[in-house]
């Protein structure tokens, strides 16, 4: 990949996007983690204003250091990149305070973790329509169109996404060509809605080479039968979580009222 010409092509259209919709710039939630870094960076390019949250829900410090120091580098090279932090922790817990409870807690683990996204999302459309700015998404290639690891409505609620076109190996590139920081570079990729130090890989039971991997034999067509061992697992990885999260990457299904009906 030539990462000068894609990342010249990502600024471009970034900017030509906003110009077109009357926006002054972008907002981008920055989690200390590759995706976010490289989608602010790439905003920062344009010369356009670029608002960076920093929103912490029972973040690991690590996380929110990460987040800051990549702030200060890009404030370091771009004059219009500002940045806010919003504790979300409050209100967070002040939510789940408020909801019923449940006889066993670790009945709902998923649904707050979906909820910690998706009081981020509503906090960076509250910064969106107050500056007039695009909120831009963090999604890559795989997460949002292979395995659909994201929420609804929740990092998934963009206004438009400038790297889910890439896959995750090529946003490392892309990153190492923008000079992103090496602990954000290094750090092992993790969504950081659970409180605690789990990975994607985790979660996911794959890496992320091995889930591109699957998507591309996937795309040829390959079925489970012809793999075996670890290709096989990966592959029916993959499969499973498509299969589950189709519903995050279609259209909202519309009932269409027969005219015989109206």
């Amino acid at each position: 990949m030539d990462a000068a010409a894609v990342t010249n092509h990502i600024v471009n259209w970034l900017k030509n996007y906003a110009q077109n919709a009357g926006m002054k710039g972008f907002v981008v939630g920055i989690s200390g983690g590759i995706d976010s870094a490289v989608t602010s960076a790439l905003c920062a390019r344009t010369g356009m204003e670029v608002l960076c949250l920093e929103m912490p829900i029972h973040q690991a410090p690590n996380q929110v250091s990460r987040a800051l120091n990549h702030i200060a580098w890009l404030q370091e090279h771009h004059d219009l990149v500002r940045m806010t932090q919003v504790n979300l922790t409050p209100v967070f817990d002040a939510l789940i305070d408020t909801l019923p409870a449940v006889e066993k807690e670790e009945d709902r683990f998923m649904s707050l973790a979906n909820t910690r996204a998706r009081l981020r999302m509503t906090s960076l459309y509250y910064f969106a329509a107050l500056e007039k700015l695009l909120v831009a998404g963090t999604g890559n290639k795989v997460e949002d169109f292979g395995v659909g690891f994201y929420t609804k409505y929740g990092d998934g609620g963009v206004d438009l996404s400038p790297i889910a076109d890439l896959l995750k190996t090529e946003v490392y590139e892309i990153a190492a060509y923008l000079g992103i920081n090496q602990d954000i570079m290094e750090a092992a990729p993790t969504d950081g809605l659970w409180g605690d130090d789990r990975t994607d890989e985790d979660q996911i039971g794959a890496s992320y080479p091995e889930l591109e991997w699957a998507m591309a034999e996937d795309e040829k067509g390959t079925t489970s039968d012809e793999l075996s061992g670890r290709k096989k697992e990966v592959f029916d990885i993959y499969k499973r979580l498509n299969r589950a999260n189709k519903h995050k990457m279609e259209p909202i299904p519309v009932c269409t009222i027969p005219l015989n009906l109206k």
